[in-house]
């Protein structure tokens, strides 16, 4: 195996740099900075080519903006994102078999997945790192500025300003153990391609109503950094709903998901308990609070199998939209808090038989609709 510090180039720019006088500026930032860039590399080289060809286009497209440093708005040349999409995938070509490396902080050496140290070390430089595996398996790490470290709970949250190393599909919120990492930065650029995909035919829907909540028509960029800042409360709402979903299912899910095989028990599993977490935390708050502009910032990211397995939360919404009172959408929450904890329980149960058992009882749960 190859040390993937020797083949990865360092990418700290000005528009990245630390903040002057901070100690994150001293020497060995810049070093910390090569190499966990140096271990996104070698997760993209290992899984990158696993994504669909939209999605891989539309995510090198946006991974080519952060490294240049370009505008969320700026038109980009074609030739220009080709040309260093083929040098990625060149420097890919060198880093399939390397080893993820430990990460120099503080003058000691520390294993890249022990995220908790990593953190308490950095924490007086106002830096904050995260690992961990997303989906599909691919191991995910960034380093950024710490903004504020704050507690809800049981929870711990750790919010990131500016990314000085991250890997091609950044998760803009995660959850690990008890930590929920936000990252600013991934969430607009996350959002930038939301309304990017959505204006290409500017569909009516959950979409178009949050633009119009947040002012997108009189100043885009305005509307979207003022959705950055909201709907991050929205995205820590579904980690707080993940974990109280971790605490009702019990650490076997994790267990359980390791060992699937297929991605579409990965997908109907994910699914299953995203849908738990927000009926349990999310949803019960923003309707709550009369959230208006967050519940269709949701239901605008309510897609997929997510929506597939809920059909009755997604008519819900349409009467809510429609000048109901919002008993419809109540109700609904409250048969999804009831369906999908016994859903999670019936998969754990199948996964005492082995994961196999549980990957192909799946078919039947995708069925088991609500």
């Amino acid at each position: 195996m190859s040390d993937a510090r020797a083949a990865a180039p360092a990418r700290l720019t000005d528009a990245r740099a630390a903040p002057a006088g901070s100690d994150a500026a001293a020497p060995g930032f810049a070093r910390l900075v090569q190499t966990v860039q140096a271990n996104c590399d070698v997760s993209d080289a290992r899984h990158a080519r696993d994504m669909t060809l939209c999605n891989y286009l539309l995510d090198m497209r946006e991974f080519y903006r952060w490294e240049c440093g370009r505008p969320f708005a700026e038109t980009l040349a074609r030739a220009d994102v080709g040309q260093w999409i083929a040098r990625r995938e060149a420097l890919w070509e060198t880093l399939e078999d390397a080893d993820f490396v430990p990460l120099p902080v503080m003058g000691r050496d520390i294993e890249p997945f022990a995220a908790a140290a990593v953190n308490e070390a950095l924490a007086p430089a106002g830096l904050v790192y995260g690992a961990g595996i997303g989906r599909f398996g691919k191991p995910q790490f960034f380093l950024g500025e710490l903004g504020r470290d704050e507690h809800r709970g049981q929870a711990r949250i750790l919010f990131a300003r500016r990314e000085y190393a991250r890997d091609l599909s950044p998760a803009p919120a995660a959850l690990l153990g008890n930590t929920i990492y936000l990252r600013h930065e991934s969430l607009q650029r996350w959002l930038w391609g939301k309304v990017e995909t959505w204006g290409v035919k500017k569909p009516d829907g959950a979409w178009q109503r949050t633009l119009a909540a947040y002012g997108f028509d009189a100043d885009p960029r305005l509307a979207v950094e003022r959705m950055a800042e909201a709907e991050a409360e929205t995205l820590i709402l579904h980690e707080l709903g993940e974990f109280a979903a971790g605490q009702l299912l019990g650490g076997q899910w994790q267990e359980m998901r390791a060992g699937f095989t297929g991605r579409r028990a990965e997908i109907v599993a994910r699914a299953v308990r995203d849908n738990l977490a927000d009926c349990l935390v999310t949803l019960p708050a923003l309707v709550d609070r009369r959230a208006a502009a967050s519940i269709h910032f949701w239901f605008g990211n309510f897609d997929g199998m997510r929506r597939e397995l809920f059909p009755l939360l997604a008519g819900a919404y349409a009467a809510w939209t429609a000048g109901d009172d919002g008993v419809a959408l109540e109700s609904a929450i409250a048969a999804g808090q009831r369906h999908w904890q016994d859903t999670g329980r019936r998969l754990l149960d199948l996964c005492l038989a082995g994961s196999e058992a549980a990957a192909a009882g799946l078919a039947d749960l995708s069925d088991t609709r609500l």
